[in-house]
């Protein structure tokens, strides 16, 4: 189960920090990521990581302004969101994907899914 938290209202050049905790199993060697999907537009992948690993991933549209980082012992991951922009409304997902599947979450593919939270980011 993912279930993510820390969506919200935001001013343009504000931060939010996301949080996805996960249950139910051991995750050693899968791969957590963070999506988006704005109204009318294809979900986007923005980055990935490894449990137990390092080695984020991430997509060129947010590189620099957005980390994504994991702590093992809760068995979570974090998606720190800075300098936001009216452009990154969107709902927020955070998916989680085996070692050999996890080379589709750039295309926007992933196993499992969180149920998403909102991000609006006002101008």
């Amino acid at each position: 189960q993912l279930v993510e938290s820390g969506g919200g209202l935001v001013q343009a050049g504000g931060s939010l920090r996301l949080s996805c905790a996960a249950s139910g199993r051991s995750f050693d060697g899968d791969y957590m990521g963070w999506f988006r999907q704005a109204p009318g537009q294809e979900r986007e992948f923005l980055a990935h990581i490894q449990w137990s690993h390092s080695f984020p991933y991430y997509a060129d549209s947010v590189k620099g302004r957005f980390t994504i980082s994991r702590d093992d012992a809760k068995d979570t991951v974090y998606l720190q969101m800075n300098a936001l922009k009216p452009e990154d409304t969107a709902v927020y997902y955070c998916a989680l994907s085996g070692p050999i599947t996890a080379a589709t979450m750039p295309g926007g593919f992933a196993d499992y899914w969180g149920q998403g939270t909102q991000v609006t980011v006002s101008s």
